[in-house]
């Protein structure tokens, strides 16, 4: 990619050429990946910012729950939106929007602006994923969109590795400022790019926005996920502040879906995309994964530092594993996954996952290092065949007009499925915790949520072969 011979601006939604889509592929991850490391990085250093701001631990949360509330809220609008003022326009608009929070962040005097700040930052960021699948996925077109997928699970992949890494020796080396301000400078070079290379796209000017659905989705969507938030509380589903918001929010989501079945493709979410087989069943088992691929995400951090007593940094390396599993499925998937049907790869997927998990089930407090970081790479591998193809489905589906509210509704799938799950598997370790009060118990603790996670892998493996007959 040169300055002195730019790509020639595309405006259509054709799919581009191979070059083309390099480019693109290559700006959308400077703005997507910011927004995803974001979330890692902060949150290793949620204790460090308890100290800084001499604040109770719950009032500090809220710097991740502000973030994660206004995340999920803006979703919904991100299809609309697309629509409205063209996809490039949106994603930008969101970039900024998230550029402007990182930079306030950073400069935050009290714990009060820091919450006020990031909710700002989450925003613009959860506009950017919904958005990134739509750009790309119309950029790639339908015989390329398993390689959009893979870049988009790359990102995905990324995040979790890089963010303790980067969080740790920020805290450690720097100051908690930069933790907010390392986002400026790669945001900003992302909005320098989008106009030369991000594929331009009309607005729809008379598409009228679903008022009555905006008011029933958004806070449906945040009450939801804010109430899946309090599940972790000793109280766990007894807890007002958790059974109260769900139930609400529960409500309002019924209540959306009884009003969208009625306008259709006038519904701020077209929840008619999830009636047909593939997207419908791609947005179950991407639910259900909660519990056991996201889940296994959180576990194994906790495990590191909790039983083998490693340092926030230390777990940042020691997942790197994991994340090169991913990406040796993202490289090998581009020369078998069109030779091998679709559920073979899913289902086998979560079959190396479950193999990756026995090791962490059965290990004690030491040793067996070599055969733990091995299992990660099995985990990974197993994650990428588990995930990426079930993704492909589901977009593969939809038609260019219906890619950005289908980005969307997918999108609400994943960011309250996988908190979902992987609330409820922090509740079945926080019960097998109580009263863990040697080294052995806590490692029992943990081997028995293990099991659990590798019992529930069973769901997406069962769901796997009810998928289409397919090879992407």
């Amino acid at each position: 990619m040169t300055t002195t011979n730019p790509l020639p601006p595309s405006t259509d939604t054709a799919p581009v050429s191979a070059r083309r889509l390099n480019a693109i592929s290559l700006v959308l991850v400077f703005g997507a990946l910011t927004t995803l490391l974001d979330t890692t990085i902060v949150n290793i250093a949620l204790d460090h910012l308890h100290r800084v701001f001499l604040a109770p631990v719950a009032d500090t949360q809220w710097i991740a729950t502000g973030y994660l509330l206004a995340y999920v809220s803006v979703i919904p609008v991100s299809g609309w939106l697309s629509e409205r003022i063209g996809a490039r326009s949106t994603w930008m608009v969101a970039v900024g929007l998230f550029t402007v929070g990182s930079l306030l962040c950073g400069l935050a005097w009290s714990l009060p602006s820091l919450v006020v700040f990031r909710v700002l930052q989450g925003l613009g960021a959860g506009l950017v994923l919904p958005v990134t699948i739509t750009i790309l996925t119309r950029a790639a077109g339908r015989e390329r969109i398993g390689r959009a997928i893979a870049t988009i699970g790359l990102i995905g992949q990324l995040a979790p590795i890089l963010g303790p890494i980067i969080g740790g020796s920020i805290v450690q080396s720097i100051s908690w400022h930069w933790l907010f301000f390392v986002n400026v400078p790669i945001c900003v070079a992302a909005l320098v790019l989008a106009p030369r290379y991000l594929p331009a796209t009309t607005g729809q000017r008379g598409h009228r926005f679903d008022l009555l659905g905006f008011v029933l989705l958004t806070p449906g969507v945040a009450l939801v996920a804010f109430g899946v938030s309090q599940l972790t509380g000793t109280e766990g589903f007894r807890a007002v502040q958790a059974w109260l918001p769900l139930t609400v929010g529960v409500a309002l989501l019924v209540a959306f879906v009884l009003t969208a079945l009625r306008r259709g493709t006038h519904a701020l979410v077209d929840v008619r995309v999830f009636a047909r087989r593939s997207f419908g069943l791609s947005s179950v088992i991407t639910f259900v994964g909660g519990f056991s691929l996201y889940a296994l995400m959180f576990l194994l951090p906790l495990w590191y530092q909790q039983v083998r007593g490693v340092s926030v940094l230390e777990t940042g390396l020691l997942l790197i594993p994991q994340g090169l599993g991913t990406m040796a499925f993202i490289v090998l998937s581009r020369k078998m996954s069109a030779r091998i049907d679709q559920r073979v790869v899913v289902a086998g997927g979560v079959v190396l996952l479950m193999l990756g998990i026995v090791p962490f089930a059965t290990a004690g407090a030491s040793g067996e290092s070599v055969l733990l970081l091995a299992a990660q790479f099995v985990q990974g591998f197993g994650m990428g065949a588990a995930s990426l193809p079930v993704m492909t489905l589901a977009f593969a589906s939809l038609s260019q007009a219906e890619t950005p509210r289908g980005s969307a509704a997918f999108s609400i799938v994943q960011r309250v499925g996988a908190p979902f799950g992987v609330t409820v598997v922090a509740v079945i370790l926080e019960h097998f915790l109580a009263g863990a009060a040697t080294p052995t118990a806590v490692a029992g603790a943990f081997t028995g949520t293990f099991w659990w996670v590798f019992g529930l892998s069973a769901i997406p493996l069962v769901l796997a072969w009810f998928m289409p007959r397919s090879r992407s």
